[in-house]
């Protein structure tokens, strides 16, 4: 596996030990709908948590959260609405992002609620 696809799968993790420490619960992990991977669904009080996690070990391209595209962001919304609708929910969604580096310096996580609005 390539070192990329590593640094992902763990900053993935880190995800979820952070939003289950900040009380989130953890419904879905890579869930997956036609081209589209959804990182983490959890839930928190009364609303769906959608989490893209982006993981990067510098931000001399951009920050972690500059790579979530608007082609990704509609695979995402097609996604949860089919989530939605296979189990017949009715509860308010959130799109959120953690953004992640790690590095040799240590590791910084930023939580950005409601980073995208589906459309």
């Amino acid at each position: 596996m390539a070192l990329h696809n590593d640094l992902g799968k763990e900053g993935e993790k880190l995800a979820k030990d952070f939003l289950i420490k900040k009380g989130y619960e953890i419904l879905e992990q890579n869930y997956r709908y036609q081209k589209a991977e959804v990182d983490i669904i959890a839930k928190y009080r009364e609303t769906l948590i959608v989490i893209e996690v982006k993981t990067r070990s510098t931000i001399d391209y951009g920050d972690p959260q500059d790579f979530v595209k608007p082609k990704q962001i509609q695979q995402l919304v097609k996604a949860i609405d089919y989530y939605i609708e296979e189990r017949d929910l009715d509860i308010e969604v959130r799109f959120d992002i953690i953004a992640i580096i790690k590095n040799k310096k240590g590791i910084q996580i930023e939580h950005l609620e409601d980073a995208f609005y589906h459309f």
